[in-house]
């Protein structure tokens, strides 16, 4: 498939924000329950700027969505399928996702005892979110890569893993004493989300295209060879269908998210959570955040490309 711009940075950028509501509402969830020490619990301002962060990642991505558009003024009936598209259920989950934040953020504002009820509402949009952005691919039965239970674990822990970076660089900057806390679940879920890749990874070098020549054409010939497209001009299947890269180029893009990332965001972590400076962990924290992030467009890149369209048996055929 042909990785579009526009989808890979909504798809990181909400997944991102998704994760950092979790994480904002477990630290919130943890405080109530007295598991952080009064005197180590978290200013109203921890929650408000994470809010803002929240509203700002899930708005960039909405953003970034309409440039996949052809009409975006007709953006509005993407949601009149809503039944029966896991497309137009995201429509729908998105806005109230964000809804839900920028109440999160207007609660903490205010010092409202109803920031906790609302958090766990947002908590539920986030998942629900996740769920319908991965079942968008998942749900193709066609692309073998994608029809897997590994592409809905993947969505939700990538985005959980760089929503709780973001949270421990806030964390601080904000309340120095849960940075410890935060970094751990950090690393465990960039470890998660890596171990879930890979996984994934071995599980489609492994697949085997269901249609071939023989099916598509009905000749049983196991010497049935196709030699050309038919025609030499380019085709919108061809634009849209494949991503035009070499097998080389995909290898090293597939070896860059893999260290960009996993290994390299969870050193920059374990560094930044261990360090005795705010400043310098602060830093190192932010430093975490945009390395895991551009790793994980790539990801995203590999992963709609890694697809193979079977319309491309034909379409990719050249004399």
């Amino acid at each position: 498939m042909k990785p579009a711009f526009s989808v890979v940075f909504l798809t990181t950028l909400s997944g991102a924000g998704q994760g950092l509501l979790i994480a904002l509402f477990g630290v919130e969830l943890a405080t109530r329950l007295g598991w952080v020490a009064g005197s180590a619990a978290p200013p109203q301002m921890f929650f408000v700027l994470g809010a803002a962060l929240v509203v700002a990642l899930g708005g960039l991505g909405l953003v970034a969505s309409f440039f996949h558009l052809g009409h975006p003024e007709r953006a509005w009936r993407a949601i009149a399928m809503w039944r029966t598209s896991w497309l137009s259920r995201e429509c729908l989950a998105l806005p109230a996702f964000l809804g839900c934040a920028f109440a999160y953020g207007i609660a903490h504002w205010f010092g409202s005892p109803w920031s906790l009820a609302i958090g766990s509402v947002g908590v539920v949009a986030s998942v629900v979110l996740f769920v319908c952005t991965s079942m968008i691919y998942a749900c193709l039965r066609f692309l073998q890569e994608w029809a897997t239970p590994l592409t809905i674990v993947n969505f939700v822990l990538l985005g959980c893993a760089s929503g709780f970076t973001i949270a421990t660089a806030c964390a601080a900057w904000f309340v120095p004493s849960l940075i410890t806390a935060l970094a751990v679940c950090a690393c465990v879920l960039t470890i998660a989300a890596g171990a879930s890749r890979v996984a994934s990874l071995v599980r489609n070098a492994g697949l085997r295209p269901k249609s071939t020549v023989q099916s598509a054409t009905g000749i049983k010939s196991p010497k049935l060879v196709q030699k050309s497209r038919g025609f030499t001009a380019g085709a919108f299947n061809l634009r849209e269908f494949f991503h035009g890269q070499t097998p080389r180029t995909l290898q090293r893009i597939k070896w860059t998210f893999l260290i960009a990332a996993f290994p390299l965001p969870f050193v920059l972590i374990a560094l930044g959570g261990s360090l005795s400076s705010i400043a310098a962990s602060f830093w190192l924290l932010c430093l975490a955040c945009l390395v895991q992030y551009a790793g994980l467009v790539a990801e995203r890149w590999f992963f709609f490309a890694e697809a193979r369209h079977p319309q491309n048996l034909y379409y990719r055929q050249v004399s």
